[in-house]
């Protein structure tokens, strides 16, 4: 699976655009401030439905437009996507011709991850960022994921409104408990299989042992029934619902420590993408889809023996990439067989 064409529209600073991209290496150079980013942005909303720099997609929105879109089509399987955001905070998603009832449907059509300057957020931010960043892998090898997910968000909703309106919430409780314990085992199920590839990929990458656990959002000496039940006064209280796989959390530990607190910058960045990039890897050792990787300016804050690792792990995995540069004869990965230049938001074919 790899992306065929991109069109976009009303994106940031690109007005329209639209590209071909290569099966294996496509470049994308030009000035800082030219739209490059914002290239890589569409090809992610492709995916995921989203950017990867703002949880606002309204934001993307070109000034002075009521509207972004964004049109891919991918190849083996061949799919069409299509996106209009408007202004308001409305969207339409299209999925070969039929609309799409959950943006979670995407990451089955188009199979696309991204390595960015600000990748350090993986560590240093709150859990959902290592949440999503879990979740996306096990959607990928475990069918029965998105469904128990779902009926989980569900029940969790009502729960959460029978909570605020001061009604009984333990008629949800059963729904809460079957549905988030089946998604915490199959989370702690895929982290476990990917312990030995992301043990290798940071080792790689940063030099460091990196302790890697999970903590799925309630005790583990009881089951989230009992949790449920144990902390109902207390969710009577804050009018939400304490206990359950939407407060579960990745740790990452070094020397004793939490990763975010005692590495530096460019240490986080380099576990960040070292996580990244052992999914990628466990997810093509389990299917036989090539995926997308994005890297937005990856030689940026790298010294050479860190570079050197990121290309050896990144050919390793036979990704379809797409890389932006300042420089545009960048060949760290090899020869490109697209480039295109990209400057005051106008994008051309070299």
């Amino acid at each position: 699976m790899g992306l065929a064409s991109l069109r976009v529209e009303q994106l940031r600073c690109l007005e329209s655009a639209s590209l071909s991209l290569a099966p294996h290496l496509t470049l994308i150079q030009g000035p800082n401030g030219s739209g490059k980013t914002s290239l890589l942005e569409s090809l992610f909303m492709a995916g995921r439905g989203r950017s990867f720099r703002t949880r606002m997609t309204e934001r993307l929105i070109s000034r002075g437009a009521d509207y972004l879109r964004v049109v891919a089509e991918t190849v083996a399987p061949a799919h069409r996507i299509g996106f209009e955001y408007r202004r308001e905070g409305s969207y339409v998603a299209r999925l070969d011709g039929r609309d799409v009832e959950t943006l979670a449907e995407l990451p089955g059509a188009f199979f696309v991850e991204v390595i960015d300057p600000d990748i350090h957020r993986l560590v240093e931010g709150g859990p959902g960022e290592r949440r999503r960043w879990l979740d996306w892998g096990v959607f990928h090898v475990e069918p029965n994921f998105l469904p128990q997910w779902l009926r989980y968000s569900r029940a969790l909703r009502q729960r959460n409104a029978a909570l605020k309106s001061g009604q009984d919430p333990s008629v949800w409780d059963a729904a809460v408990a079957e549905h988030g314990e089946a998604v915490a085992a199959l989370r702690a199920q895929w982290l476990d299989s990917l312990r030995p590839t992301w043990e290798q990929a940071v080792r790689q990458l940063s030099g460091l042992e990196i302790e890697l656990g999970y903590s799925r959002g309630w005790s583990q000496e009881r089951s989230l029934q009992e949790a449920l039940v144990e902390g109902r006064d207390r969710d009577r209280e804050r009018g939400s619902t304490l206990s359950g796989p939407h407060r579960a959390d990745i740790s990452l530990r070094w020397q004793g420590g939490m990763a975010r607190d005692v590495l530096s910058r460019g240490q986080q960045k380099l576990v960040a993408a070292a996580l990244v990039l052992a999914q990628l890897g466990r997810l093509r050792e389990s299917q036989p889809v090539r995926p997308t990787l994005l890297l937005d300016d990856p030689a940026a804050e790298l010294d050479a023996q860190r570079l050197e690792g990121l290309v050896e792990l990144v050919r390793s995995l036979d990704c379809q990439l797409v890389i932006t540069s300042l420089a545009p004869d960048l060949k760290l990965f090899g020869n490109p067989e697209q480039v295109f230049h990209v400057e005051h938001g106008v994008v051309r074919q070299i």
